[in-house]
């Protein structure tokens, strides 16, 4: 049987500190097996477009490149993809 690596990749725009990031990620830790987690720290210099886009709305969630979410994890929102893209890969 084959090893599932492409596994999608959910991007958290954050920075330090973020309480409610680390919530998000809390909220998100029983799904880790499922997703690849990137972490974009938006105040380093070369993220400075992200920054300019996120600074009031972070946590922001990208899954897949794609804008899924901010502010706070919509846990059906994120199986909804999360399972679409999994169909997809099967």
């Amino acid at each position: 049987c084959s090893a599932r690596t492409n596994k999608p990749v959910l991007t958290l725009f954050t920075k330090k500190p973020c309480p409610l990031c680390d919530e998000a990620k809390e909220v998100l830790e029983p799904y880790k097996r499922r997703f690849i987690l990137q972490e974009v720290d938006i105040t380093l210099p070369e993220n400075s477009a992200w920054y300019d886009k996120y600074k009031y709305d972070i946590p922001v969630f990208h899954l897949n490149g794609k804008f899924l979410m901010k502010h706070k994890v919509d846990i059906q929102k994120f199986e909804d993809q999360l399972k679409k893209l999994e169909l997809q890969n099967d």
